[in-house]
């Protein structure tokens, strides 16, 4: 029997030259020429002010929040239906996730819940891009201005997704995005911070180096740096970034064939959601996905499990997804909910995602809707 995994990392072609020239350099510590040479491609890629390594997008959302002044008594809202990086990320900081729920379309938090879960605690809200969707951001930027609140992007999935043709992470104040194994783009581990609003630029490099002032202090404007804040070692190495650098180069050409293994999917279960048996995903006409994921609704949980189940004794690893959040025993303990968050539940209950990486070819994509077709007929 051939496995078809779940995933396969892609390999770019130039990682293990570049790692060759981190070696020759012997700068192996982080913010060095292959950092730099990543953050500038993502701040042209995303036209952001600036843009930051980080060692995971779980730093990139620590870095946020710290950036929000989130502390003890405040409250970000959020999804529930996310990793629990998203609401860590305000833990950490003695802040309440406040969960509401998710649209029954995209799976992306519902826009019009947020304003009734605000209250004078409210500092933030953290949105997630699901399935590199982006989350409908022209309503919650305006709530967020009428509320005087941070927006932070969890974009994680969606790098290089744009929403009204502005990209995933431009598109509040902060962006976090993932580089892990399971991404688009990988460095195995690793994340980066964009920063859309200015006004946290300077701040955001002094977290990033410890809380000290490194950067002013190598850029000539002061004689010796200091501690003068909070922060932590979020910068990767370098050879992290030049593994990263290696991938960006060919971002668009992942994604395009990541795409390629979308639409394939995408056009032959249409069978299938006329005759009931499942619901394919829906991208709003202003939304430009990156092919991140591929899932499926099914119409009960039953039938989800025995569908990963017989797809496994096939050799064919699809996956569920989110346990939510506010169900968990830490969501429960250090979150509260916002209404009813019964569209979470029955997506949570309902959603497997099938096979879908770079370069994934058609005789694969194939093999997958057969045996899908196979199991729900």
């Amino acid at each position: 029997m051939t496995i078809l995994p779940f995933n396969i990392p892609p390999v770019a072609g130039r990682e293990i030259q570049y790692l060759t020239d981190v070696i020759a350099s012997l700068r192996f510590s982080g913010d060095g020429a292959f950092t730099a040479k990543c953050q500038d491609w993502l701040t042209a890629a995303l036209s952001v002010d600036s843009a930051l390594l980080t060692t995971s997008c779980t730093s990139a959302l620590e870095m946020a929040a710290i950036l929000a002044n989130l502390g003890p008594g405040d409250e970000v809202i959020m999804p529930s239906f996310t990793f629990v990086s998203t609401a860590n990320a305000v833990v950490l900081r003695g802040a309440t996730p406040v969960f509401v729920d998710i649209r029954q379309d995209t799976q992306n938090i519902d826009e019009t819940l947020i304003e009734a879960a605000i209250t004078p605690r409210t500092k933030a809200i953290f949105v997630v891009h699901y399935a590199g969707v982006c989350v409908e951001m022209d309503a919650i930027n305006r709530i967020a201005r009428q509320h005087g609140l941070i927006v932070v992007e969890d974009a994680a999935q969606a790098l290089l997704s744009t929403y009204h043709g502005r990209p995933a992470g431009q598109l509040g104040d902060l962006g976090c995005f993932s580089f892990h194994e399971t991404k688009n783009i990988t460095s195995g581990e690793g994340g980066a911070l964009t920063i859309a609003n200015p006004a946290f630029s300077k701040r955001a490099y002094v977290i990033w180096e410890k809380g000290t002032n490194r950067r002013a202090f190598r850029s000539g404007f002061v004689d010796k740096y200091t501690w003068i804040d909070c922060g932590s070692s979020f910068l990767p190495s370098e050879f992290t970034a030049a593994i990263l650098l290696a991938q960006l180069e060919q971002a668009k050409r992942f994604n395009t064939e990541r795409c390629a293994a979308w639409h394939r999917y995408h056009e032959g279960f249409g069978d299938l959601e006329q005759q009931g048996k499942v619901r394919r995903p829906i991208v709003p006409a202003h939304c430009l996905h990156n092919g991140h994921m591929y899932y499926l609704l099914l119409p009960s949980q039953a039938e989800r499990d025995q569908t990963i189940a017989k797809l496994a004794a096939d050799g064919l690893f699809a996956v569920f997804h989110y346990i939510p959040l506010h169900s968990s025993p830490a969501g429960q303990r250090f979150g509260r909910t916002h209404g009813a968050l019964s569209v979470t539940d029955d997506t949570s209950a309902r959603l497997v995602r099938l096979p879908l990486y770079a370069g994934m070819d058609v005789t694969a994509t194939d093999r997958v809707l057969d045996r899908v077709h196979a199991v729900l007929a």
